[in-house]
């Protein structure tokens, strides 16, 4: 994505669980294909992760909703069809360890998800309907909601959406909805459109979008950019939450500081102590719980890789906090580096994605570490 010293990588009805595991002591890890109705009556399956704490409560439901990979035509196909649930883990399991159930989703036509890809943008970029689009997205998001509202582990009065970048569309077009149980609305980078660094079609669309949603909206909502968000510039960001609120919605807007090169990638990438303490005062004035119950165990020490420029060495901090085996980390001499953390359904993949944007941008690079080992060889 970006090559200045790093390449980014950027959850009653028959539920039907596919897996289960206890990676993390206290927390119980399911995949689900999960059936929901759409609003032309028929019905498909989206694939999803839960995370909970491992106890017969009913917990607060987050449901964390997906961005879309910046890539046309085949390339865009293939980046849809690798991501899964566990792209936004880290922040699931930020929320389960402070008593939620936190469910990721993918849309229909990402990862292994039914139904017809219905997102595709119509019209030239200097024309986008971005409308459409975060309405059909936000079907699939209202459509779950009423899913697990009637899981035994969910408290069904108490739900809040988190969406990153098109998945902060998608929150922000079901919260116009005012679905039953959805307490609050976290939008992360919220946006669409992004057609190269600090580059997005049609911006005054987003604009006035975000207006439209705001005029049936009642849920609160805090949106979160970072200062060096080059996918959805910071200022985008300010206009849209303006025209959202002057529309009439309750909304907060908070401004992080720099995460790296992209601060796009901040909430899939960085480790949850940079965001959390801004939505603390969020979720306490929802009375949602904000507090650790399950504390994780520490992740398996690497030794960093020399020389690594100094946006490398945050990215393998990062790397090596991030809570997930299926990631890899290449670098090269010169101090550069792709770190691959999401996106990537096998470590086999981690690995391989990682060697391609590296090389890709620095032609020689070797494989450091996968999962949290070292590399063979």
């Amino acid at each position: 994505m970006v090559r200045l010293g790093c390449v980014i990588a950027t959850l009653m009805l028959a539920l039907c669980p596919a897996a289960a595991d206890t990676a993390w002591p206290g927390l119980i890890q399911e995949t689900l294909m999960l059936p929901i109705a759409l609003p032309d009556g028929s019905r498909v399956k989206l694939e999803a992760t839960v995370i909970r704490p491992d106890r017969p409560e009913r917990y607060p439901l987050v449901l964390l909703v997906h961005g879309t990979p910046r890539a046309t035509g085949d390339a865009l196909g293939t980046a849809m069809a690798q991501q899964s649930p566990v792209d936004l883990l880290d922040p699931a399991l930020a929320f389960a360890q402070r008593g939620y159930a936190a469910v990721s989703i993918m849309r229909r036509g990402f990862g292994r998800s039914e139904g017809r890809f219905a997102e595709t943008l119509s019209g030239t970029c200097d024309n986008r309907d971005y409308l459409a689009v975060a309405r059909t997205a936000a079907e699939d998001v209202s459509g779950a909601i009423a899913v697990l509202r009637g899981e035994p582990w969910v408290d069904p009065d108490r739900v809040l959406l988190l969406g990153h970048s098109t998945g902060g569309m998608a929150v922000t077009a079901a919260a116009a909805t005012n679905p039953s149980g959805v307490v609050g609305i976290l939008d992360f980078a919220g946006g669409h459109g992004g057609a190269g660094p600090d580059r997005v079609c049609s911006p005054d669309h987003l604009v006035e979008d975000a207006g439209i949603f705001g005029r049936t909206a009642r849920v609160p909502a805090l949106w979160i950019y970072s200062q060096n968000d080059h996918y959805i510039p910071v200022a985008l960001g300010h206009r849209m939450f303006e025209a959202y609120v002057a529309s009439g919605a309750p909304a907060q807007l908070q401004i992080l500081p720099p995460f790296g090169v992209e601060g796009h990638a901040m909430l899939v990438m960085g480790p949850a102590e940079l965001w959390w303490p801004s939505i603390e005062g969020f979720l306490n004035g929802l009375q949602l719980p904000t507090a650790s119950v399950v504390e994780l165990p520490p992740r398996a020490a690497i030794p960093a890789p020399a020389p690594l420029n100094a946006a490398c060495s945050a990215y393998f901090d990062y790397y090596v906090r991030a809570n997930t085996d299926i990631k890899a980390f290449a670098w090269n001499r010169g101090g550069h580096c792709s770190s691959v953390t999401s996106v990537s359904r096998t470590i086999d993949q981690a690995g391989e994605e990682a060697m391609r944007q590296c090389t890709a941008a620095w032609k020689e690079c070797s494989l450091y570490a996968v999962g949290q080992s070292l590399a063979p060889g």
